[in-house]
């Protein structure tokens, strides 16, 4: 008897689970931002950027940060002293991709975690699902963009928005 029950508890379970899923379906990734491109940012420019290595430092984490143009092509590096090697190509991989797709890679990382239809943004070729990576706008217009790697997505998410915001 009580196996009995145990199976059609079981298929009343996974018929409420179906039934549901539609009720559970995420939104779907949204468009990018109207932020038009502007002019790319000057090494100058870039240079103010670093202020997130004063960040980094503040909250003693060993970081990489790149600035990229409007293209996503590298205009400044710096790598912190004890920076773990990989966070080189992943801080330039995450400036791109926060260029050119005119947001934040967090928006990558979000989609991401919720699944279903953000499950796809894995297969997106030269989109890094995770935060740290942040557009650079100055004059309502994208310049450029920072990328940040060596702590947790969150530190790096920080460290990137200290680095962003310096330019503006």
């Amino acid at each position: 008897m009580s196996q009995k029950l145990a199976g059609k508890s079981f298929v009343l379970v996974a018929l409420l689970a179906i039934l549901s899923l539609p009720t559970m379906a995420q939104t779907p990734f949204a468009p990018p931002p109207v932020v038009p491109y502007g002019l790319s940012i000057s090494i100058d420019s870039a240079k103010n950027a670093a202020a997130a290595v004063a960040e980094a430092r503040k909250n003693n984490w060993k970081d990489a940060i790149a600035i990229v143009d409007t293209g996503g092509y590298l205009v400044y590096f710096e790598k912190m002293q004890d920076t773990q090697t990989g966070s080189v190509a992943l801080a330039i991989e995450k400036a791109n991709t926060a260029a050119l797709f005119r947001r934040p890679t967090k928006v990558f990382e979000d989609g991401v975690a919720r699944g279903g239809e953000g499950l796809r943004l894995l297969r997106l070729t030269g989109a890094i699902p995770i935060d740290g990576g942040i557009p650079i706008i100055a004059d309502g217009k994208l310049i450029g963009a920072i990328g940040v790697s060596g702590g947790t997505g969150a530190q790096d998410g920080q460290v990137a928005k200290a680095g962003a915001d310096a330019v503006k």
